[in-house]
């Protein structure tokens, strides 16, 4: 990962500069010069560099050491490799006891210098890796880590500081890949269960028979392969949370069960006749109109209830993407580290391709896309073409314009019908995205006889 760290060498002989310069670059470097003190300090205040080569003797008023001193106030982990053609013990204690890390005496050796660099780089990119670690459990465990400036995620966000510690149940509608899960953990993590269990179950994932041994747990004998009893999600969830994913899709046998332990907060293994109590709060989520699926009597209505006792929307992705910008960022950092490949920024028109693309997967859909340009970018910055994969998809954005023969009050009646349909029929929400008072867009609905969802 050599190309993303920069060097600064500083020194007044041009021979010297350039042949140290000549020597990094061969080495993979990037390398930047400067002829003075002064001249370091100020390409220092525009970029932080990895390593800065610092002659201890320079003309113009400020030598290595004060430059050094300078530059480790604007950058204090700066590392600092004095120069010097004039070694002393005192020359190095003193420039080792104002930060310096290295103390090098000309004439340089080449081999020694790539050594240096090298053993430093080693230790930035171990560095490094261990932030980005530390940021992944972060991203696991604290709500602070859910990356957006959008409004309504805020909303959500101070909704999950301000649930934290109930024992309300809760339910996440979102589409697939816009961080429901996240939103779970962001829940459990604030509050006083976050030193307990967070078990997820994903309920789409499992048939019947082993989604119930999977949530309940069974006894030895229960069926053939039942070698010994088994705790089931709900018993490893007691005390934390159990997240129940793609709620929507647990059969109509296990709805019931489900029902049952909500209400007594308690079950029977599979096979089994003791009964056993927990005490679990129950996060569940789901890309479906639960509504609608106890209209078409596909879900329990008493279920549903119980479940939608704390109602939790999160918008897709092209409803917030002012978003985007700051998720490619974050994520290339990221994904350029894992995969081992020099990528550190992304052109203004590969940012314009994935502003414009409407992103039915959303922020996983995203973080797949950027793993692929990243894979197969040749350069150090992702660019246009890198994302011609989704220009098959991506709809032409041609400006629009109204229809002949449309009245205002068509013109308006559409904007709601839209704006409702995109909502999921949510009136506090829709009336927020139309810039009106609720009582207002119940009023228009009436007037133009809008159904809503």
């Amino acid at each position: 990962m050599k190309p993303n760290w920069r060097i600064l060498i500083t020194d007044d002989e041009d021979v010297m500069c350039e042949s140290l310069a000549a020597w990094l670059r061969e080495d993979g470097y990037t390398v930047d010069t400067a002829a003075s003190g002064k001249a370091a300090v100020e390409l220092a205040r525009e970029h932080d560099y990895a390593i800065y080569f610092v002659d201890l003797k320079m003309p113009g008023g400020m030598d290595g050491i004060e430059a050094m001193m300078e530059i480790r106030r604007i950058h204090p982990t700066a590392s600092v490799i004095i120069i010097t053609a004039y070694a002393t013990v005192d020359t190095a204690i003193t420039a080792m006891k104002e930060g310096a890390q290295e103390y090098i005496v000309k004439p340089c050796n080449p081999q020694e210098i790539s050594m240096v660099v090298e053993r430093i780089i080693n230790v930035k990119n171990l560095q490094r890796e261990n932030a980005i670690l530390r940021q992944r459990l972060k991203r696991h465990y604290q709500y602070r880590d859910i990356i957006t400036k959008n409004a309504k995620m805020h909303d959500i966000l101070q909704l999950t500081r301000d649930i934290a510690s109930l024992r309300s149940t809760v339910l996440i509608h979102g589409e697939s890949g816009t961080g429901k899960e996240l939103v779970a953990r962001a829940i459990h993590f604030s509050g006083d269960r976050a030193a307990k269990p967070f078990v997820t179950v994903s309920c789409a994932a499992l048939a019947e028979n082993l989604l119930e041994s999977e949530l309940f747990g069974y006894e030895k004998g229960a069926f053939t392969g039942a070698g010994a009893q088994t705790r089931g999600k709900f018993e490893i969830a007691d005390g934390g949370t159990i997240f129940l994913d793609e709620i929507g899709d647990i059969p109509p046998k296990l709805q019931a069960d489900l029902l049952r332990v909500l209400q007594e907060r308690c079950f029977y293994r599979l096979g089994g006749t003791d009964e056993v109590r927990v005490d679990v709060r129950v996060i569940a989520a789901t890309n479906k109109d639960l509504s609608d699926e106890v209209r078409q009597q596909h879900f329990r209505e008493d279920l549903y209830y119980r479940l939608n006792v704390i109602e939790i929307l999160i918008p897709p992705l092209r409803d917030r993407r002012e978003d985007i910008p700051l998720l490619a960022n974050h994520l290339i950092e990221r994904i350029a580290h894992e995969v081992n490949k020099q990528i550190t920024d992304i052109s203004e028109g590969a940012l314009a391709v994935l502003l414009d693309y409407d992103w039915p997967g959303n922020v996983r859909e995203l973080e797949n896309a950027l793993e692929r340009a990243i894979v197969t970018c040749r350069g150090r910055v992702l660019m246009e073409e890198d994302f011609a994969f989704l220009s098959n998809t991506i709809k032409a954005r041609s400006a629009w314009t109204i229809p002949q023969d449309m009245s205002l009050q068509d013109l308006e009646r559409q904007a709601i019908a839209v704006t409702l349909d995109r909502t999921q029929g949510n009136i506090k929400e829709a009336a927020g995205v139309l810039g009106i008072d609720r009582s207002t867009l119940y009023e228009k609905i009436r007037r133009y006889d809008i159904a809503r969802n």
